[in-house]
């Protein structure tokens, strides 16, 4: 089995679902920290802040700092401060997590001709914030995603994703937006400098075939496919990106590595 010297961990449907963590993610993790090997928690939720995800965490039992978390918000305020100087005027749709670090990287919230559009999650979602979003674009703001994914796994099932939002908004702009987080490499570029490790040596890990998957064939990385969340192993026989490895959960994939 390849040793890797670095982590890239998803959460929702691979640490936890909703309010319960998965069996077997804190064992994993405490296997990393006793062993050295760093590792990020890269999440495409843009909701929270750093310190959010790590109260929830360690909340669940599970060791996280806020150094150890690298949301889509995250990501999304490094991309916009490499297109744009402080002060750019930005529309946001999303919350506290995605408005905190754009605000922390000097952008100015408004819907006063904005010269960009950034979709997140938003779960006060309306027709109001889709028609100030469509109109920006449409005077010339670029449209950017934190994400596009599909679905969020709770306790309760999958409940729509920020991709269902981008979609709202792609339609009624008739623009196609960059999107930041997983698949795409811009948020796994990002990750992979902050966590000190190349591609070539990291693991990225996740229940996603669309997204924690896709990621690691964009860009150049080994991949696991855990089967707590997302995607079910019939859906890999049928996927175009295909995991190196599958494991029912962390704690299986801990028993491989020899932990």
């Amino acid at each position: 089995m390849k040793q890797y010297k670095g982590y890239l961990l998803d959460l929702d449907g691979t640490i936890y679902r909703g309010r319960e963590a998965i069996p077997g993610a804190a064992r994993f993790v405490q296997h990393l920290r006793k062993q050295g090997i760093p590792y990020l928690y890269l999440t495409n939720n843009s909701s929270a802040s750093p310190e959010q995800v790590a109260a929830r965490l360690t909340g669940l039992g599970i060791d996280a700092e806020p150094e150890e978390v690298y949301t889509s918000a995250m990501a999304t305020a490094h991309y916009l401060k490499e297109q744009a100087p402080a002060g750019t005027p930005v529309y946001v749709i999303g919350e506290e997590g995605l408005i905190a670090q754009l605000k922390a990287s000097g952008f100015t919230i408004s819907e006063e001709r904005p010269r960009y559009v950034v979709v997140g999650i938003d779960r006060s979602f309306d027709y109001a914030k889709l028609t100030t979003a469509a109109r920006a674009i449409r005077q010339g703001a670029n449209l950017i995603a934190t994400n596009a994914d599909a679905a969020l796994p709770t306790e309760q099932g999958l409940f729509p994703g920020n991709g269902s939002l981008v979609a709202a908004v792609s339609t009624a702009s008739g623009v196609k937006p960059v999107v930041v987080g997983k698949p795409e490499r811009i948020i796994v570029d990002y990750a992979l400098t902050r966590l000190g490790t190349s591609a070539g040596e990291t693991l990225i890990v996740g229940d996603n075939l669309d997204t924690d998957i896709a990621a690691g064939n964009c860009s150049g990385m080994d991949s696991l496919l855990v089967l707590t969340g997302y995607s079910t192993r019939e859906d890999v026989e049928t996927h175009p990106c295909r995991p190196t490895h599958i494991a029912s959960d962390l704690a299986d994939w801990l028993g491989r590595i020899g932990g």
